[in-house]
């Protein structure tokens, strides 16, 4: 019984470990932008344009991931109220 929690507690923070690297190599890819957004943005007469562009790119992520959260939070609430349940 004793090697299998150590086993586990193992295996969570290699689980971790592996989160933390994708989370991080997400947010080195995020600078990204399209063939068409770049030609349209560059040159120094379109900062304003730009940063109006990137603005939305930011307030349409929005949505998906509170929507990730929300099924999140609702999964987590349900699983709690059957362990009371249970109890």
């Amino acid at each position: 019984m004793y090697t299998k929690n150590k086993i586990q507690k193992s295996n969570s923070k290699i689980k971790r470990l592996i989160l933390g690297i994708c989370i991080f190599l997400i947010g080195i890819s995020a600078n990204a932008q399209c063939a068409m957004c770049r030609a349209a943005l560059s040159g120094d007469s379109n900062v304003k344009k730009a940063e109006a562009v990137n603005d939305g790119i930011v307030f349409l992520m929005i949505i998906p991931y509170l929507l990730v959260a929300i099924i999140g939070f609702l999964i987590y609430k349900m699983y709690k109220s059957k362990q009371q349940k249970a109890e």
